[in-house]
């Protein structure tokens, strides 16, 4: 049962749960049935049959935990989670849009998720979408996501293939994203940096690559493109949060802090890269002990979060226990499993005090 009586402890806090949004999806197919239908052929040619086939199956199953708020406030309570922080299904990104539809999109995926965390506001938080593939278009999605909405902050992929005719790419150090930057770190909107895709496509098509590898590749790529381009310089109040432990980067930082002060290109930030590691976030989502330990002493305890990427199968079932079974000093489990998701603002409704810019 949740546990957010006055006088119980902290509440459980899950920063990494998804929904699906069917009536979104069914939005972009039919107002661009062309942008969708090559959408569809590159999920497969990145996947491959088998994985397809498979998370097809997945899907079908985990329908009502996607998409039921009764069982999954059920879920949760077997878990021992007192709050989610409920975010679109990265399948929902749909960054071949245009920007008339790309602005539509984003504000039909906020209002859901606005109007799904509303239904139960002390076990719910929101975050919403901006189209990356329009960094130009991202700040009004932004705030209309947290303004509007009153959501906490917004999704974004590792990178955007643009929809123009020369298919350009937009990186997380695109220097088109920095109004973009500078209005989340105003607002105090949490950025959550979950991939989708990688740019390595048919290398990554069988064995389930598509997702083993290229989930952490595509995280250590994004990550350093922030760090390695001063934008955590530049925005010091910025909130970003990284899905899956942050993938490779976190543990793997001595080749970067060694190319930063042997390389001239790689010196874009003020300080070695492994620095800005107390600067990122990081949900708990590892699948391995030993590897949160890691993670953990790399990061610091103030950094690390609940994360279960609920209800998909490549998730944990019981996140508060794989947290257990890390064996973490006492303090630093209380961080991770409620503290820190608190401190960010993460907490129930009827705790939260919010204050945005105009």
């Amino acid at each position: 049962m949740s546990n957010l009586s006055p006088d119980a402890p902290a509440p459980v806090i899950d920063v990494h749960a998804h929904i699906l949004l069917p009536a979104l999806q069914q939005l972009v197919a039919e107002a661009d049935p062309q942008g969708f239908g090559a959408q569809q052929a590159l999920e497969v040619r990145r996947n491959g049959p088998e994985s397809m086939a498979a998370s097809g199956k997945m899907i079908k199953e985990r329908w009502p935990q996607l998409t039921d708020l009764d069982r999954r406030l059920a879920d949760m309570d077997a878990q021992g989670v007192d709050v989610q922080l409920v975010s679109p299904s990265p399948s929902h990104f749909y960054y071949f849009a245009g920007e008339e539809l790309s602005l539509q999109l984003a504000r039909a995926a906020n209002q859901a998720v606005r109007e799904f965390v509303e239904r139960a506001p002390e076990r719910l938080n929101g975050l919403g979408l901006v189209p990356l593939q329009h960094p130009h278009l991202m700040v009004d999605s932004l705030e209309h996501a947290v303004l509007e909405c009153g959501l906490l902050g917004v999704e974004i992929g590792s990178f955007a293939a643009t929809p123009a005719a020369d298919r350009t790419t937009v990186e997380l150090s695109d220097p088109r994203l920095e109004p973009f930057w500078s209005r989340a770190a105003e607002l105090g909107a949490l950025v959550f940096l979950h991939p989708f895709g990688c740019s390595l496509d048919e290398r990554l098509d069988r064995f389930y690559l598509a997702n083993t590898v290229s989930q952490p590749a595509e995280n250590a790529v994004a990550l350093s493109h922030l760090v390695f381009s001063g934008v955590l310089d530049r925005h010091p109040g910025l909130k970003v949060l990284a899905a899956h432990g942050g993938g490779y980067l976190p543990t793997t930082l001595g080749r970067s802090d060694h190319a930063w002060r042997v390389r001239p290109e790689a010196h874009g930030c003020a300080e070695p890269p492994s620095s800005y590691l107390k600067k990122l976030y990081f949900d708990s989502l590892v699948h391995s002990a030993a590897e949160l330990r890691a993670l953990v002493a790399a990061a610091g305890p103030g950094q690390v979060l609940l994360g279960s990427d609920y209800p998909f199968d490549m998730g944990s079932d019981q996140p508060v226990t794989e947290v257990n079974q890390a064996q973490l000093p006492s303090a630093a489990e209380t961080k991770v499993l409620a503290g820190n998701a608190a401190a960010l603002g993460i907490t129930p409704a009827s705790t939260r005090t919010v204050s945005h810019p105009a």
